[in-house]
């Protein structure tokens, strides 16, 4: 039973054989962008790596590079077919290639789904590296002349600055750390003294948050001391001070930014999927019927073009014995490899008795 079988002139090949290589072009093209997304959320996700505590997200961008550099390939490939599929001395060759590209174009649709997939997916997991990763960068933000850390405040003022955002959560999240650095502190001073002393830890603790965490857009100047005492300012409530202040979280923040970023590939990837099936089905179309003419001996006549020859079913079998027997010539027979030592040569002499 031949599946999907279609009539062919040798005008509509031709017109097969033009729109598939543009088609092919386009995917290119398409798979050109996708790996420029991957590289550029691969970037993106390396600057923030000290807000970050693992690397699990990064599987979204190296699998958009994967899948980019294989829709380049597999789509040039295809390109290539279609200029050698109207020429009787040149299309032959391909035969045994295209068995291998229609397996690499499924895979390669297999794939660009599963980057849709775990674009969504992936959520959970970067909140919870956000989370822990911002709460180190908080807690190690005063320790600017500790290898390793002493970029750690400037990272940490200039992402709440870009995107506006202040602590972890809110901006009590720095109420509940150190984050101004012991060389900087006047322990002659009998107010702080009672601040480390009323700690448990012998931590110096205050209502207080850095520059960083200043909006702009607030009316008066930024207040970032002495944040809870409505007695410590003129005219000053800290219930109702909202825009002294950036309310949001950097969590929340990063975690819109990133999800924005790859909730934006889902369309482009969904469609790229399309452009490969499309691909996909119309070169086996092309390939059949231009089979069909050459085994007719007749390359300008009609011809028929199909997707399966035989059922699905039919086809899986098929393939199966194929890929068994391949299997089984590859192998080596351990005993007749043997007995054929231990057989003796019929032509040799037989050993003369003394």
């Amino acid at each position: 039973m031949v599946l999907l079988k279609m009539k062919f002139t040798q005008q509509r090949r031709v017109r097969l054989a033009q729109g598939l290589w543009l088609l092919s072009w386009m995917a290119v093209m398409s798979g050109s962008f996708i790996f420029s997304l991957g590289v550029y959320l691969k970037i993106e996700l390396l600057r923030r790596a000290e807000v970050m505590d693992n690397t699990e997200i990064h599987v979204v961008p190296n699998m958009l590079l994967l899948v980019g550099l294989a829709a380049i390939a597999t789509n040039w490939v295809a390109g290539r077919v279609c200029q050698d599929s109207l020429d009787p001395g040149r299309f032959p060759r391909w035969k045994v290639v295209l068995l291998g590209w229609y397996a690499a174009a499924a895979l390669l649709c297999c794939l660009l789904l599963a980057v849709v997939v775990l674009s969504y997916a992936l959520q959970g997991r970067l909140e919870d590296s956000l989370k822990v990763g911002l709460r180190n960068g908080i807690r190690f933000y005063k320790d600017t002349d500790v290898p390793g850390r002493c970029f750690q405040k400037e990272t940490i003022d200039r992402l709440q600055m870009e995107f506006r955002c202040c602590g972890n959560t809110n901006f009590r999240d720095w109420f509940e750390v150190q984050w101004v650095s012991n060389r900087y502190l006047d322990y002659t001073s009998k107010d702080i003294k009672d601040r480390i002393r009323s700690n448990i830890d012998g931590r110096f603790l205050l209502d207080g948050v850095p520059f960083s965490c200043c909006n702009p857009v607030s009316p008066r100047p930024c207040l970032q001391s002495q944040l809870t005492d409505n007695a410590a300012h003129y005219n000053y409530d800290f219930q109702s001070e909202e825009l002294n202040l950036y309310n949001r979280g950097c969590r929340e923040a990063l975690i819109n930014y990133y999800m924005e970023l790859m909730n934006s590939t889902g369309p482009g990837v969904l469609s790229v999927i399309l452009i490969q099936l499309s691909i996909l089905f119309s070169l086996r179309y092309l390939q059949t019927s231009v089979e069909g003419a050459m085994a007719q001996e007749d390359p300008e006549g009609d011809s028929q073009g199909f997707l399966l020859e035989k059922g699905v079913k039919e086809t899986l079998e098929e393939a199966q014995v194929k890929l068994l027997l391949l299997m089984k010539f590859g192998q080596v027979d351990p005993g007749a490899a043997e007995g054929s030592a231990d057989t003796p040569d019929k032509d040799a002499a037989p050993p003369s008795s003394s």
